[in-house]
Parts: structure tokens; C-alpha cells; sequence
């Protein structure tokens, strides 16, 4: 069986290697470098690295005789995800949805939720003319803790000094954040899951007033930084998931080992 697993997650890369111990050819698309390196390591056959438009995505199907896609990109790559519904309904081939469990948010007056990046941005620039009026004076930074790929709409009405990013460390991820204008010494270069201790003395070492970040998810560390961030009193702007109609009436999963045991079984 030729399987497509559509990455860029550490759920991805989970289902690439299951399939691969159940003798599943799986063929995995990556939007960098370093998401390539990652699938190849869990044990890819293949990757094709890059954007993938539906029709893109159609040639992949045909040229490379797959029988099921496995959309198992992030929440918020909603884009993806419409195209992969896109290129399996041309193809008629079978399509699998993993979506990681929401997480269960804390009831906390500190916790804003918005449901666009702009949205969010309106929102700390409310919350930090609410501190002006009240403190007299603004010293604290803005956690970016969102994904490189939303730090303009930040940086397109706050400056960038204000902004500290914790991004991974990758050659993009840092180059953009170099050209929107983030100093040196506010970009944390890091990878991985951190606990709430470790979030905590981050946010007390760079002064953080605020932190924004999105609802990924357990599995990409969201409640560790809101526990953080509420032991310290700072507010937490988050940017709920998008609502992707495309998926109504698909096989969507959010079991990990019952996704791959359901297709290593239905290999033959």
C-alpha cells in the first residue's frame, strides 16, 4: 500500500513511523528543510519538500500510485488541508484526517480568545494602552509564541523591539525574523515541548507583560505556556482554531495508534 502523509508535525511524523514498522510505503510532504529531515529520520521512503497546490497535489497522487492520503498537517494550516480534500476528491482516493484533541482552556479572566491574527493584535494593543492608562508606563515585551509564519501581523503595528519570538531553530525561521525586524538578542532559537517551570523563567528573564500564542493543541505544548503565564499573572492572547468546512463528513481521527492500526490493517 502507497500512503501520503502530508507533515510538519510532530503527529506526523508519530504516523510516519508506525506505518513504516506495519510495512507501509509512506510518502511524506514537508514545507522545509528541516521538516524533511525530521520525516526522512522517522522513516519516510520519501519526501517531497515544498507548497503543494491541489493540482499539485493531484500529480503526486498519480505519479506515485497513492492509494490514501493522511492529512496530518497543523491546526491552523487550513489551506493544506482544503487542498488535500481538493486533490483526493479528483483522485477518488481515500482521505484521513488527523486532528489533534482541542485543548481543555482554563477559566481565567487573563485568557482572551480571539479567532484571527488580527483579531489578537488588536487585542494586545488593547490590553497594553489598558496598562499604559493604569501603570503610567509599558516596560514589558510581547512573547510571540505563535509560529514564525504570523509574526507580520504583529510587526506590521508594534515594533519589533517590543517582541520576543521563540522560534525553531532553522535558517528560515530565523531569517524571517531578522527581516521583520526582531533584534538578535530577542529571538529563543529553540525546538521542543517545554514545561511550565522552564516557560515561567523565560517569561521572567525577557520582562513579558503578554503572551500570544495559538490553541495547537496538548501535544504542541499550549497548556504548559498558559499555566506559565497565569502562575505569573500575565495575559494570555490566544488564537482559537479555524473552522474548516471541507472536513464535515470526513474521516477525521484524533487517536493516533487507532488511525494507524485501522490502515496497517486494511493494507492488503
Amino acid at each position: 500500500m502507497n500512503v501520503l502523509v502530508m507533515a510538519g508535525t510532530s503527529d506526523a511524523r508519530k504516523i510516519i513511523k508506525s506505518l513504516s514498522k506495519g510495512n507501509v510505503s509512506v510518502l511524506a510532504t514537508a514545507t522545509t528543510s528541516h521538516g524533511t529531515d525530521l520525516a526522512q529520520s522517522s522513516g519516510a521512503s520519501k519526501v517531497l519538500e515544498g507548497y503543494f497546490n491541489s493540482d499539485q497535489l493531484v500529480r503526486v497522487i498519480e505519479e506515485n500510485s497513492i492509494q490514501i492520503l493522511i492529512d496530518a498537517t497543523h491546526p491552523f494550516a487550513s489551506l493544506a488541508t482544503q487542498n488535500a480534500i481538493i486533490a483526493s476528491e479528483k483522485t477518488g482516493i481515500e482521505y484521513v484526517r488527523f486532528e489533534r484533541p482541542p485543548s481543555d482552556l482554563p477559566d481565567s479572566e487573563l485568557i482572551h480568545k480571539c479567532y484571527s491574527f488580527e483579531e489578537a493584535t488588536r487585542k494586545i494593543l488593547e490590553i497594553k494602552k489598558e496598562d499604559l492608562l493604569e501603570k503610567n508606563q509599558v516596560k514589558g515585551k510581547i512573547l510571540h509564541l505563535a509560529g514564525v509564519n504570523t509574526l507580520h501581523h504583529l510587526t506590521n503595528k508594534i515594533s519589533p523591539h517590543f517582541i520576543v519570538i521563540r522560534t525553531l531553530p532553522a535558517v528560515y525561521s530565523i531569517e524571517k525574523c531578522l527581516k521583520l525586524g526582531i533584534p538578535h538578542g530577542n529571538i529563543v532559537a529553540m525546538e521542543g515541548i517545554f514545561s511550565p517551570k522552564f516557560n515561567r523563567i523565560l517569561m521572567e528573564e525577557y520582562q513579558i507583560e503578554i503572551i500570544l500564542t495559538k490553541e495547537s493543541g496538548d501535544s504542541g505544548g499550549v497548556m504548559s505556556k498558559i499555566k506559565a503565564a497565569l502562575d505569573l499573572n500575565i495575559p494570555v492572547v490566544i488564537v482559537m482554531r479555524p473552522e474548516i468546512k471541507k472536513l464535515q463528513g470526513k474521516k477525521v481521527f484524533d487517536d493516533l495508534s487507532y488511525l494507524c492500526d485501522e490502515i496497517i490493517s486494511n493494507k492488503h
